[in-house]
């Protein structure tokens, strides 16, 4: 008899994304989501998992954290959507608060996620410059749709023909200043958009006065900063933005995923004066039905609140220091295999011996251990390891033994890949 499980798959092969389920399948990772809460979440057979991939940061403040849906269900006896067309009393209020803790920033708009708000945030810059050119980095990721993709990676635009010629998006390799000045000195870029450690790419860190520099470079040749903080942002360095941490004020910021607090899909571009000409133009030029819904507005709202508080703040350095110190005696463990440990704060990615050196790692975790961390895409050697903000001592203890057990007993696949 078929169980549940093994329908879901079947119908996700034959009817959903053939492709992404296949995928998994072929990587031995055969699990169809079910419970969750908290930092863990279940199998449909009953398996649990410890989720330290948090979906790219959506569950920094853990799965169904009580106190978001608490804010929405109270919501619900008011609120509903509501209409993009008018103002209201959750848009400005959260507006405000963005704007309040974004220093240097003055508006906020709304979209209902990470790619949307970067393709706003992308039109945002051509009209306060009057410029189309893009520049990005190399082997970057900024989501799926139009604008977006075309700035990201080949393997993502390639496929739907979305690539665009050079007058449009130009993209320079990471940490290299010099090439990044070659290509604003032309003095047609309207912007560079970064993800301020470039997640899908394998968490490589800014070398010391990158970003600072590229921002002065920005004034100098008129271009706007993008701060794309989708994964970086919202508390997950120890401060609301990383890119805060390194010194620069970009013009742009972009937000989404954690945003939502895993329970209601909400985005936002906060921008500066400059970058903000459009509302003074044609307010009505970009607009988003689902973008900065009333119950989305509720919910980000308190996102925000439990971000600030101190407890929250205590915490995140409290665990990225804990497990970096659990962290670096795993890597004197495996010295051959286990080679970098990447960190800003909560984000990191830990780096393994060979191209594909994650693959058998986050294999062998998910099979044997419980723990569900992913390898980065477009760099296969590392391994996505996002901790929650809200973890405990037990979880990070339980994480770590968990965590050195695999590394270990993953070492010859690691070494073959």
């Amino acid at each position: 008899m078929t169980s549940v499980k093994e329908q879901v798959i079947a119908d996700s092969l034959q009817y959903w994304n053939t492709g992404k389920t296949q995928e998994w399948q072929d990587l031995g990772i055969n699990f169809v989501m079910g419970k969750r809460e908290g930092y863990y979440f279940w199998d449909l057979d009953g398996q649990r998992l410890m989720d330290v991939h948090i979906n790219g940061g959506t569950f920094s403040l853990g799965h169904r954290n009580p106190e978001i849906m608490e804010a929405l269900i109270k919501g619900l006896e008011e609120y509903d959507i509501g209409n993009h067309h008018f103002p209201s009393p959750q848009k400005a209020a959260l507006a405000k608060e963005l704007v309040k803790v974004s220093a240097g920033l003055t508006h906020a708009i709304f979209g209902a996620a990470g790619a949307e708000a970067v393709d706003l945030a992308l039109k945002t810059a051509r009209c306060a410059t009057g410029r189309r050119k893009i520049v990005s980095v190399q082997n970057c990721y900024h989501g799926h749709t139009g604008l977006a993709v075309a700035a990201g990676a080949e393997r993502y635009a390639k496929i739907f023909l979305a690539e665009r010629g050079e007058d449009e998006n130009v993209k320079v390799p990471f940490n290299d200043i010099g090439a990044m000045e070659r290509e604003l000195s032309k003095g047609d870029a309207a912007c560079v958009i970064m993800e301020t450690i470039p997640a899908t790419y394998g968490f490589p860190l800014p070398q010391d006065g990158y970003l600072p520099a590229i921002k002065k470079l920005c004034e100098k040749y008129g271009a706007l900063y993008i701060a794309d903080e989708v994964q970086t942002g919202l508390m997950r360095s120890g401060q609301m933005w990383c890119v805060s941490t390194y010194g620069v004020a970009p013009d742009i910021i972009v937000t989404s995923k954690g945003f939502g607090g895993g329970i209601y899909p909400i985005s936002a571009v906060i921008m500066n004066d400059r970058a903000a000409k459009w509302l003074t133009i044609d307010g009505s030029a970009h607009m988003s039905t689902f973008g900065g819904t009333e119950l989305g507005c509720i919910v980000a709202r308190k996102v925000l609140e439990i971000l600030q508080r101190q407890e929250t703040i205590n915490n995140v350095h409290f665990v990225a220091e804990y497990l970096r110190a659990g962290l670096e005696k795993i890597k004197r463990e495996n010295p051959d295999t286990f080679i970098e440990i990447r960190q800003n704060g909560l984000i990191m990615g830990l780096k393994f011996a060979g191209a594909k050196g994650a693959i058998p790692v986050m294999q062998r975790l998910y099979r044997k251990h419980g723990v569900w961390a992913i390898y980065s895409m477009l760099d296969n050697s590392v391994l996505q390891f996002k901790p929650g903000l809200l973890c405990t001592k037990e979880y990070c203890d339980e994480l770590l033994e968990r965590l050195g057990a695999g590394i270990k007993e993953a070492r010859e696949d690691i070494l073959r890949s």
